[in-house]
C-alpha cells in the first residue's frame, strides 16, 4: 500500500532539501506516509490529523486525495479553508498534482474540468444546503483545514455538520489542535480523562518536536525586549511600568499597548533591531523575509513606514483578506523584498517559506494565535536554517515561547527511561489543557481600555532558546545586543545554543571590567547589583508602587504626579530603572508623607 500511496504524488516538486514553498515532494516524508498508511488501512470515515506547522499537511492531504480519486472511493473534493487567500493557495497547490479546484464556486453546475471546490468556513456558513446537496449527489472526500475554526462560531460549526454530514469521507486538519475556549469541534473525537476533562482525539500527530528532529521545521530563537512604559489613564493618572515586571491584567495590558505604539521608541529600536538580524540572517539566506504581525490596520500603517525610514526600502504592507491582498503576499512570496507588514491573516496556513525573522506586534495572548504566529517562520527549506521571533517582555508570550522550547528539549536531549511508554499525544494533551482554561480569544475588549501612550524605550532583554535563556539586559545598539544580532542565520541547533552560551559569558566578562562608577545598572552582573537577586529588587518595586497606591486613595493626587515628586525629592531615575538603595530612600519618604498625613 505504502508504494501506491507515495506513487499518487509523482506530480509533486522536487524534494527536501531546496523544496517548493509548500514542502510538496516526489516522496513522502515519513510522518506523512505513516499518516497515509494507517489511513489506507483503516480506511476511517474520519481522520485527524494533527502536524506542527510546515510539516506539510497540504502534500498529505492532496496525495490522500489523489488516491481516493484514483481507487473511486470518492468522486469529488471539497476542501474548506479558513481565508480567500487560503482557499486559493490550496487550489494552486491541487493544481501541481492534477487535481483541479474552483476556488470561485458560488452555486450551480461545477464545470466538468473541476474535480471539485475550494471555499471558506464563512462561505459554508452562509449556504450550508448548497453544499450539502453537492455531496448528496456524488460520492465526496471533505478536507477541513485548520478544523479548529469550525468552532469560531456556533453557527460556522452547526453549518458545517448541517453541509457535510452525508460526506463519505472527511479529512480534518490542524497545527494548534485546540482553542482558546471550549467551544466543540464538528466531526472531532472527545474522549474523557481520567481527571474528567474531554480532549480531543487525534488519529495522527506529528509534534514540533518530531518535526525538529527530522530536520522539517527551522529552531525558533526568541529575542525578548524590555523597556520603561509610561501612560496616562482617563482618571489622568500617569503610570510607569517596565515590561516584565508584575503588574495587574489591565496594567499589562497598557504596558504593552504603550510599548507597540508607532510613535514611542519601543517599536522603532525593536524594527532596527530586527532588520539587522535579518541583514545577518541573509549572508546565509540570501532572500530571506521578515514580516511583522500588527494589531490593527493604522498601527500596520505606521509600522511599515518606520520601516522606510529606518531601511530605506518599501515594506509590503498586508491590511486585510481581499484580492489585491492576496496578490501582495503572492508578490513577497517570490520577490527577495525584506520585509512584510500584515495585520492577521497572515498568522496562519498563509506559506511564505522565505519569512525567517519576525516581529510579534500584536496585542493577542492566547496560546493558538501564538503557535500560529510562529508557525510562519518555522518551515526549513535547507538545514541550518534558523528561525528569529522578536517579542516584547510580556509573561504570557515567554511562557508560550518556553513552552515551545522545552517541547523541542524533550524530544531531542532527554532519552526515554527504560520501559517508559511514548505518549504520542502529549503535546496535544498539554496545549488543550491550556485550552481549558477558558483564555478567552482576543476580543477587541482590551482595546477599549482607555488610555494614552505617552512614552515608551526598549531595552533588549534576553534570548529563549532549546528551554534555557541567554544574555543580560542591554541598550539597543550596545556591543552586547549586536553580538546576540549576528548569530549566523545558518547553524545546527547546537552550533546555535553554544554560540550563545559564548555570547553571554563574553557579555559577562565585559561587564565585569567597568568600574561600578562607569557601569549602568542594566549591565552590572547579579552579583554586583545593590540587590542580590532581580526577584528581589522587583518585589522591591512592586512595594513602592503598592504605597504609591494607597497614597494615591489618601492625598488626591494621580499616580504620576506622586513619582514625580517622590523623584524630585529624593533623585534619580524612574523607579523602573532605579537602584535598591534609590527605591528604598522613596519607601521611606511615601510612608512619611503618610504618617503626615493622619
Amino acid at each position: 500500500m505504502s508504494t501506491t500511496a507515495a506513487s499518487t504524488s509523482h506530480h509533486l516538486s522536487p524534494a527536501f532539501p531546496g523544496r517548493a514553498p509548500w514542502g510538496t515532494a516526489s516522496k513522502l516524508r515519513a510522518w506523512q506516509q505513516g499518516a497515509l498508511d494507517k489511513y489506507i488501512q483503516e480506511q476511517p470515515r474520519d481522520f485527524l490529523a494533527v502536524a506542527t506547522p510546515g510539516a506539510g499537511k497540504t502534500t498529505f492531504a492532496l496525495t490522500l486525495a489523489s488516491w481516493l480519486l484514483h481507487h473511486h472511493v470518492v468522486q469529488q473534493v471539497t476542501v474548506v479553508a479558513p481565508t480567500e487567500h487560503l482557499k486559493k493557495q490550496w487550489a494552486e497547490a491541487a493544481a501541481r498534482i492534477g487535481i483541479k479546484l474552483d476556488p470561485e464556486y458560488s452555486a450551480g453546475p461545477l464545470s466538468r474540468e473541476y474535480h471539485g471546490i475550494a471555499v471558506t468556513y464563512a462561505g459554508v456558513g452562509v449556504r450550508p444546503m448548497l453544499h450539502r446537496n453537492r455531496i448528496e449527489r456524488r460520492k465526496t472526500l471533505v478536507i477541513l483545514d485548520e478544523i479548529h475554526h469550525a468552532g469560531d462560531s456556533r453557527s460556522w460549526g452547526e453549518a458545517c455538520l448541517e453541509a457535510f454530514e452525508p460526506a463519505t469521507r472527511r479529512l480534518a486538519l490542524t497545527g494548534t489542535p485546540f482553542r482558546s475556549d471550549t467551544n466543540p469541534i464538528p466531526f472531532v473525537t472527545y474522549e474523557e480523562g481520567n481527571d474528567g476533562i474531554r480532549r480531543s482525539s487525534a488519529d495522527y500527530t506529528y509534534g514540533y518536536g518530531n518535526a525538529l528532529s527530522d530536520g522539517v521545521v527551522r529552531p525558533v530563537i526568541f529575542l525578548s525586549y524590555s523597556g520603561n512604559m509610561r501612560w496616562r489613564t482617563k482618571a489622568g493618572d500617569e503610570i510607569e511600568a517596565r515590561l516584565g515586571e508584575p503588574m495587574t491584567k489591565d496594567a499589562v495590558s497598557q504596558a504593552w499597548r504603550t510599548a507597540l505604539d508607532p510613535r514611542g521608541d519601543w517599536m522603532p529600536n525593536v524594527l532596527r533591531a530586527a532588520d539587522q538580524r535579518l541583514s545577518e540572517v541573509r549572508k546565509g539566506i540570501p532572500d530571506a523575509g521578515a514580516l511583522v504581525i500588527a494589531a490593527d490596520q493604522d498601527s500596520a500603517r505606521a509600522y511599515a513606514k518606520l520601516i522606510r525610514e529606518i531601511t530605506g526600502d518599501k515594506a509590503t504592507l498586508v491590511l486585510s483578506d481581499e484580492a489585491a491582498a492576496s496578490q501582495r503576499i503572492e508578490d513577497f512570496t517570490h520577490s527577495d523584498d525584506r520585509w512584510m507588514v500584515a495585520v492577521r491573516m497572515v498568522s496562519e496556513g498563509v506559506d511564505v517559506p522565505r519569512l525567517a525573522v519576525g516581529v510579534y506586534a500584536t496585542t493577542i495572548s492566547t496560546p493558538l494565535f501564538f503557535a500560529q504566529a510562529v508557525g510562519r517562520f518555522v518551515r526549513s527549506r535547507r538545514r541550518g536554517e534558523t528561525a528569529s521571533v522578536f517579542l516584547p517582555t510580556i509573561p504570557n508570550l515567554l511562557g508560550f515561547a518556553g513552552e515551545m522550547e522545552v517541547e523541542r528539549d524533550h524530544v531531542l536531549d532527554k532519552p526515554k527511561k527504560d520501559g517508559e511508554e511514548e505518549n504520542p499525544y502529549a503535546e496535544e494533551e498539554k496545549l488543550l489543557e491550556e485550552a481549558e482554561k477558558q483564555q478567552d480569544e482576543d476580543t477587541g475588549e482590551q482595546d477599549q481600555l482607555p488610555f494614552e501612550a505617552l512614552e515608551s524605550d526598549a531595552v533588549f532583554d534576553r534570548v529563549l532558546y532549546d528551554g534555557a535563556e541567554f544574555g543580560m539586559q542591554a541598550h539597543p545598539g550596545s556591543e552586547e545586543e549586536q553580538d546576540y544580532l549576528g548569530i549566523p542565520g545558518l547553524l545546527e541547533p547546537d552550533q546555535v545554543q553554544m554560540l550563545l552560551q559564548k555570547r553571554q559569558a563574553k557579555q559577562i566578562a565585559h561587564s565585569r571590567k567597568k568600574p561600578d562608577e562607569e557601569a549602568d545598572l542594566l549591565e552590572l552582573p547579579a552579583e554586583r547589583r545593590p540587590v542580590v537577586t532581580h526577584k528581589e529588587l522587583l518585589e522591591l518595586r512592586k512595594q513602592l508602587n503598592t504605597l504609591v497606591g494607597a497614597y494615591v486613595h489618601q492625598s488626591g493626587k494621580p499616580h504620576g504626579v506622586i513619582h514625580t515628586e517622590l523623584r524630585r525629592v529624593c533623585g534619580g531615575p524612574p523607579s523602573a530603572e532605579a537602584t535598591a538603595g534609590q527605591i528604598r530612600e522613596r519607601i521611606k519618604k511615601v510612608q512619611e508623607w503618610a504618617t503626615r498625613m493622619r
